[in-house]
């Protein structure tokens, strides 16, 4: 049974719509070849009603990319207060997973396909730097072995990277993900 959205909800759920949507058309026909006018019609929506939430298609952009970090400084955060061992690292990675894969192997696609935009729009990514350093860290300090601390980061770039390595693999997206998280979770030490 649903459950009747909310008022509270609505905006929540009208933003993430637009994300997604915004994000498949992106990746499909690409950034620059994409209009706000295309976005709107794709979810259904006049132009002015997606102009009320996001200003411009960089402004969705720079939405996602903030989302993404936010989780991202949660999860450290989270992580800071855990002691280090092998569950931690299983459940660093599977946070990592679902932040990372919330939009599925479209965004790995978006953002491998259109880095210039990203940088050109967002050129401070510091404060991703900074958690992700903070995060190989944690997980595999300095005074760890070198494949220790490769390892960690390797697991961890896997479910990044699965999007783009997985192009032209004939399997669903959901199978390609959930591959690159096993392989992720035989990676980590």
């Amino acid at each position: 049974m649903l459950l009747p959205v909310t008022s509270t909800q609505a905006p929540t759920l009208t933003r993430e719509r637009i994300l997604d949507a915004a994000l498949a058309l992106f990746a499909e026909k690409g950034y620059d070849a994409t209009s706000m006018r295309e976005i709107a019609e794709q979810l259904g929506m006049t132009k002015a009603a997606l102009y009320y939430h996001f200003e411009g298609k960089d402004a969705i952009v720079l939405a996602l990319l903030a989302d993404i970090e936010e989780q991202v400084e949660e999860l450290v955060a989270w992580a800071r207060q855990q002691p280090v061992d092998e569950t931690l690292r299983r459940d660093v990675l599977e946070r990592w997973t679902t932040i990372m894969q919330a939009h599925g192997i479209t965004a790995f696609r978006f953002v491998m396909a259109n880095r210039h935009v990203i940088h050109q729009i967002r050129p401070d990514r510091s404060g991703m730097v900074a958690c992700m350093t903070e995060l190989y860290s944690l997980l595999a300090p300095e005074t760890a072995s070198v494949e220790e601390q490769l390892r960690v980061r390797l697991a961890l770039m896997t479910i990044n990277m699965a999007g783009f390595v997985g192009s032209g693999i004939d399997a669903p997206d959901e199978e390609i993900l959930a591959e690159a998280r096993r392989l992720a979770l035989e990676l980590m030490p």
